[in-house]
């Protein structure tokens, strides 16, 4: 009841202050990002009580607080908001490469990938079959040909595939999983998301061939060789800054934290390279090879950036269109089936090649459902390349998004209470929730 009180008054709080803020953009964000922080992390709370993962309050609360709803979270508020995104995912992605400790990554790599390339496999033919299938309802692609149609579906399922990172991290650190499902996992969808990267570039080139762009950006092969290898480069040379950083000064941790998640994100973007690979490098190279001050820069990241998390998902949320599922139902619904049926036979499949442990095998799948971060930004240059049907595919892509971003962290929490690595009352160790 507190926390119902507290969101009460928060909301008649908005209700006075917004009129002041009018005509002031500066002011109208500040406050936006004030209340998206408390607002957000009390519904979070509040999810809590009843055994719902935080993200799933914080989302909800973006949705109901977005241009969707109540509208306090608005477009243009939204895209001033943008950097404190960035900035997530790129903590986010460091977070998620210094959990990648280099002797699990020589014991398992060979059955993370095997299970990553079957369950991305399986999930991809059947989003493209069911695209081409019902092709028909999605306008754009109305009596179009056969080669367009077909290019423009692999072109969909090489980034409908994609998973969260910041999803799994974030449910990973509320819970403190560290189990066989949990690490599983977790590597998983890191690997995944290099593969999707890869894959989309590659998707990209080849509609490219069959369908000459008329307007939007041209990519060549060489800049997209370079956003690929470019990011490895640059974000191993991070790294091996982070940890000499560690191993000879290693103070004021927490301040660092977020200069190296700014600085990774900025020069990322300044060399036109892919900026989740390029933190996710360099989160993997400071830990092993901080000297052991790894974790402690880690602990630190996660404090620094508690609040910037509930805002990320919280804008996440506010990104959520329940018009777009209405309206294109037809298709979201199914490919949102068939790509959970993928997930899961993927799993199945890629479990006995790689011969993984029951749990893994059992469970996995549930933790795989989630999309945000990367999926969007891959979206986003779908629709800059092709202005019509890209823009449509990308609405059709963020109303699946919407049904997998909401079911995604209670499917994967309830994957750790069944397999026996979070407590059945499932208490959160802090305010993170954020974690790609």
């Amino acid at each position: 009841m507190r926390r119902v009180i507290v969101l009460g008054l928060l909301y008649l709080l908005m209700q006075a202050v917004l009129p002041l803020g009018e005509g002031t953009a500066a002011a109208l964000v500040l406050m936006a990002f004030g209340f998206l922080i408390l607002g957000a992390y009390s519904v979070g709370e509040l999810a809590a009580s009843i055994r719902l993962p935080k993200i799933v309050g914080y989302l909800v609360a973006g949705l109901a607080v977005g241009p969707a709803a109540l509208n306090f979270v608005s477009e243009p508020v939204m895209k001033q908001l943008a950097p404190v995104s960035q900035l997530a995912i790129a903590l986010i992605a460091f977070l998620a490469g210094a959990e990648l400790q280099l002797d699990e990554v020589r014991e398992r790599g060979k059955l993370l990938l095997k299970l990553m390339t079957a369950e991305l496999t399986v999930s991809f033919i059947g989003i493209v079959v069911v695209l081409v299938s019902l092709h028909g309802f999605l306008p754009a692609l109305e009596g179009a040909p056969v080669t367009e149609v077909l290019g423009f579906s692999i072109l969909f399922a090489s980034v409908a595939v994609v998973h969260s990172p910041a999803v799994t991290m974030a449910l990973l650190s509320e819970s403190g999983a560290k189990g066989v499902v949990a690490r599983t996992t977790l590597g998983v969808v890191l690997l995944a998301d290099v593969a999707v990267v890869l894959s989309f570039s590659g998707a990209l080139a080849l509609v490219r061939f069959l369908v000459p762009p008329t307007g939007g950006a041209e990519i060549g092969v060489l800049s997209v060789v370079w956003e690929i290898g470019g990011a490895i480069l640059v974000g191993a040379l991070l790294g091996a800054v982070v940890a000499l950083y560690l191993r000879f000064i290693r103070r004021e941790l927490f301040i660092f934290a977020i200069l190296v998640a700014f600085f990774g994100s900025e020069l990322a973007r300044v060399v036109h390279v892919e900026t989740l690979l390029t933190l996710l490098m360099a989160g993997f190279v400071a830990e092993n090879a901080g000297g052991g001050g790894g974790e402690q820069l880690r602990h630190a990241m996660e404090r620094a950036g508690a609040p910037i998390f509930v805002v990320f998902f919280a804008l996440a949320g506010a990104q959520i269109k329940p018009d777009a599922v209405m309206t294109l139902w037809p298709l979201a619904v199914p490919l949102v089936l068939v790509r959970a049926f993928g997930i899961w036979a993927g799993s199945q499949i890629g479990a006995r090649w790689a011969k993984a442990e029951p749990e893994a095998g059992r469970y996995m799948w549930m933790g795989l459902i989630s999309q945000a971060g990367v999926a969007i930004g891959l979206a986003s240059v779908m629709a800059s390349v092709y202005p019509q049907r890209g823009e449509e595919l990308q609405t059709l892509f963020l109303a699946t998004l919407t049904v997998n971003q909401t079911l995604g962290p209670i499917m994967f929490r309830l994957a750790l209470l069944r397999s026996g690595e979070i407590p059945p009352d499932g208490a959160s160790r802090g305010p993170t929730s954020g974690g790609h």
